[in-house]
């Protein structure tokens, strides 16, 4: 039994979607887990963590995912900021916009299958256009095995629960999670697929060299030096990221001064291009997710 229980771990993901709170992700683990669902990660796609609301809810989660458990049992926390070519997105406001985020969630989905996981898919936060992308992605890239959900969360709770102020809901609340029927039309077709030209990786842009190149950074780093790298690409901010490993905003400072080095010499840039800590979350944001347990 004991041999069996992992893979079976390994091999589930809970991706969710979230606005500015944090509630959405930890209602929707909660009904999940109730319903004796078992899964070794879970991925929180959100807008910017500039955006304050934003920036508190995932605050509340890392507090929430703190020593890489939830509730007592061991998870892989993992949240990524909606993105496009430009940068990372406060909001879908064009259609450009939307189009950038249809692609990453495509994306997304289609590495996240490669790798044969069976996803939980929560439109649980976050405006309708992001539940849309997402939900148009699975129908292409989901199968029989996945499951989407809607979380429901009765007005009296919602109130109470509004901006994190509660988390967790006791039975008599009336959360919900409804599942949503899907249909896998790239189950059934696997040429939409081709048509759709899924990228090779998570985020737009990156080359297969990068994951190389990623690779090869990560090899050279110190322990200390990796988990300021893991922090960084998950899409906290500097100051967070000290925070979140309990080191002054300095050391980090130095650590990612050293990071950044390696960088320049494994992608072989000049001198005079300026590297920050953004050059971490756009490249090795992707990889972890390829690499899940690094």
């Amino acid at each position: 039994m004991k041999s069996s229980s992992p893979s079976l771990v390994e091999q589930t993901t809970v991706v969710i979607t979230m606005g500015g709170q944090a509630q959405v992700v930890t209602l929707a683990l909660d009904g999940l887990l109730a319903a004796g669902e078992t899964f070794a990660a879970v991925l929180v796609l959100h807008f910017s963590p500039l955006r304050p609301r934003i920036k508190c809810a995932l605050r509340q989660l890392n507090a929430e995912f703190a020593g890489g458990q939830y509730r007592g049992q061991p998870l892989h926390y993992r949240h990524l900021a909606v993105s496009s070519r430009e940068g990372v997105l406060p909001a879908i406001r064009n259609g450009a916009e939307a189009e950038a985020v249809w692609r990453l969630a495509r994306d997304l989905l289609s590495e996240l299958k490669q790798l044969h996981q069976r996803l939980h898919l929560c439109i649980a936060g976050g405006p309708r256009i992001l539940a849309l992308t997402l939900t148009s992605a699975a129908m292409l890239h989901c199968d029989h095995r996945d499951r989407l959900w809607h979380l429901y969360t009765p007005r009296a709770f919602l109130d109470q629960a509004r901006d994190g102020a509660l988390l967790h809901a006791p039975p008599e609340a009336g959360v919900t999670l409804i599942p949503i029927p899907l249909i896998p039309w790239g189950a059934y077709f696997p040429a939409l697929r081709t048509l759709a030209q899924p990228a090779t990786v998570l985020q737009a842009g990156l080359e297969p060299a990068d994951l190389a190149y990623c690779a090869q950074v990560w090899e050279r780093l110190t322990p200390r030096q990796q988990e300021v790298v893991r922090a960084l690409a998950g899409g906290l901010l500097p100051q967070e990221a000290a925070e979140r490993l309990g080191i002054t905003l300095k050391t980090l400072d130095t650590h990612k001064t050293q990071i950044l080095a390696e960088c320049r010499i494994a992608w072989q840039l000049p001198e005079t291009e300026h590297l920050t800590y953004h050059f971490l979350h756009e490249h090795f944001g992707a990889w972890f997710m390829l690499h899940p347990h690094r």
